[in-house]
């Protein structure tokens, strides 16, 4: 059974066990060996109990926030259910403090945040899978940068040119990077054949010469 989760836009994506790791360990606030095996371990717990103490394959993004709280509360690590909870509130309150503003003319996927209209991640995500053809995750990935540096960039009203310039430009980045991941695979696969034919051959018994033992 796949997992599916719910997102608070109403959107659905695949339960992703390393997600539930990444936020564990953000909740923890620092790079601790430690930590990262606690991590790890609560991460196993969460996916574990959601696979097999649920009936449905579906659940929303909230309830798993609220567990992982709980699971941190429970274990001792109360703290860290502070920082997650406290970094949540205020990604959300800025969220809600960015504006959109659309100053051109142009007909573009960005004309529907009208003259001014609130921060709006999952419109990105929607027009990245219809305009690039991309996969959801792939779209949620370069939306959530986007969102990242609107919101840690301290302004609070952006230009619908200037959102659509950050998605370009991330787009742009991670289709490169997924095209250098996939060359670079290619090669590692083409050195590992070649080395096998290259072993294959000395292998082989050679006319006047001894053999070649395993």
């Amino acid at each position: 059974m796949q997992l599916t989760v719910i997102k608070a836009d109403g959107t659905r994506e695949e339960y992703l066990h390393t997600k539930i790791m990444a936020c564990l360990v953000n909740a923890f606030g620092c790079v601790d060996e430690g930590y990262i095996s606690a991590a790890s371990e609560l991460a196993e717990t969460v996916t574990f109990y959601l696979y097999n103490q649920r009936d449905d394959d579906s659940i929303y993004s909230g309830e798993i926030f609220s567990i992982i709280l709980a699971v941190l509360s429970s274990t001792g690590y109360g703290f860290a259910a502070e920082n997650l909870s406290t970094h949540n509130q205020r990604r959300n309150l800025l969220r809600t403090r960015i504006e959109i503003t659309k100053i051109n003319t142009e007909s573009d996927s960005f004309e529907s945040f009208g003259q001014t209209d609130c921060w709006n991640k999952s419109k990105i995500v929607l027009d990245l899978q219809i305009e690039q053809k991309l996969d959801v995750t792939t779209a949620r990935m370069i939306a959530s940068m986007v969102e990242e540096k609107v919101i840690n960039s301290g302004i609070r009203n952006f230009t619908t040119d200037f959102i659509k310039f950050l998605v370009i430009s991330q787009t742009q980045a991670i289709i490169s990077a997924q095209q250098q991941l996939k060359l670079s695979a290619k090669a590692e696969k083409n050195i590992f054949e070649n080395n096998m034919a290259t072993d294959g051959h000395l292998r082989q018994s050679q006319k006047g010469l001894c053999p070649v033992g395993v």
